[in-house]
C-alpha cells in the first residue's frame, strides 16, 4: 500500500512541477559565434560538448565566419542580433580563444542575457552598460586547455543554460578587460565617423547614427562624403539606386550604411574599416 501511494506521488502529484521543469530546460537557448570557419570540426565539438551535458538545449549559430581574432568585427555582429533572443539566453563567442598569455575565460550578465567567452574586451563593445555580475570561470587556467571553448566555454554555458548560477560556473569579480568603441564626432556642421563593418555583400555599415543624424538635420540639406563620392540624399531601400551606382541608407540597427546597388562597395570604392565618412550640412 506504501509503494502505491509513493508511485501515485511521483507520478501524478508531483508530476506538473516536472513537466514545468522539463518544458524551462527544453526552452533554454544558446548562441553560438566564432572565428572557427566551417571547414573543421571545431563548431561541432563545441556543440557535442553542449549536447553531451544536457541533449534538450537549443543551440543556435550566430556566425563562424567572423574574422580570426578580429574582436571589432565579433563585437558588432554580436551586439547587431543578442537582443533579438529572449532574456536569458547565453551567448557563447569563442573568437581568439587563445588569447595571450594568462587569459582568463569569463561568464558576464548584462542586459538579462548571458556572455561566456574570453576576456577580451567584448561586452564592453555590445553595450554601454556596466553587467549586472561577471564571473571567472573555474578551470580557465589549468594546464592543457588547447581548446578551451570545449574544454572550459561549452561546459558553463550548458551549465547556465541549464539552471545553474553563475557561482556555480566561476568565482565572482569585477576586473575584467573593457575596450572602447571609436565614436563619431558631430557639430551643427558635421558630423564625422568610419566604416566599422563591411558585410558579406562588401556594404560599409558606419558608426554615424540615425538618430543624432535626425537631431542634427533639422530638415537642412546635406551632402554624404566618402572615397571620392559625394551623394546628397539617403535612400529608404538601397533598390531606389540604379544597379551600379551607390546608395546610402540607415539599416535595421540604425546605422548609416553606404552600398552599391549589385556591386561590392568595399572593393569598388576602395573603401575599409576605419575609412572615413563625413556628412556636411548647410545653413545652421
Amino acid at each position: 500500500m506504501f509503494s502505491l501511494l509513493i508511485f501515485y506521488l511521483k507520478n501524478f502529484y508531483f508530476a506538473p512541477a516536472k513537466i514545468h521543469n522539463y518544458w524551462l530546460l527544453s526552452m533554454a537557448i544558446i548562441t553560438f559565434m566564432s572565428d572557427y570557419g566551417t571547414k573543421d570540426h571545431y563548431v561541432a565539438a563545441v556543440k557535442a560538448k553542449i549536447l553531451s551535458i544536457n541533449p534538450s538545449i537549443n543551440i543556435v549559430d550566430i556566425s563562424h565566419n567572423i574574422k580570426p581574432y578580429d574582436i571589432a568585427h565579433a563585437s558588432y555582429v554580436l551586439k547587431s542580433v543578442f537582443r533579438d533572443f529572449p532574456k536569458g539566453t547565453v551567448h557563447l563567442y569563442a573568437v581568439d580563444t587563445i588569447g595571450q598569455k594568462g587569459s582568463r575565460y569569463i561568464c558576464a550578465k548584462l542586459e538579462d542575457h548571458f556572455f561566456v567567452g574570453n576576456d577580451n574586451g567584448l561586452c564592453s563593445l555590445i553595450s554601454e552598460k556596466e553587467p549586472d555580475m561577471i564571473s571567472e570561470l573555474f578551470s580557465a587556467k589549468q594546464d592543457g586547455k588547447t581548446f578551451p571553448a570545449k574544454d572550459v566555454l561549452a561546459k558553463a554555458a550548458a551549465m547556465i543554460a541549464s539552471g545553474s548560477n553563475m557561482n556555480d560556473v566561476g568565482k565572482f569579480t569585477k576586473d575584467v578587460e573593457r575596450k572602447v568603441a571609436r565614436k563619431f564626432r558631430a557639430t551643427k556642421k558635421q558630423i564625422s565617423g568610419n566604416v566599422i563593418h563591411i558585410d558579406h555583400y562588401g556594404n560599409l555599415v558606419t558608426n554615424i547614427e540615425e538618430e543624432v543624424f535626425q537631431i542634427i538635420s533639422k530638415n537642412r540639406k546635406y551632402t554624404v562624403q566618402f572615397a571620392r563620392e559625394k551623394l546628397t540624399e539617403i535612400n529608404g531601400l538601397c533598390n531606389e539606386a540604379e544597379d551600379g551606382d551607390c546608395f546610402v541608407i540607415f539599416n535595421s540597427n540604425g546605422y548609416l550604411e553606404i552600398g552599391i546597388n549589385k556591386g561590392n562597395a568595399s572593393e569598388l570604392l576602395g573603401l575599409k574599416y576605419d575609412s572615413p565618412v563625413n556628412i556636411f550640412f548647410e545653413g545652421e
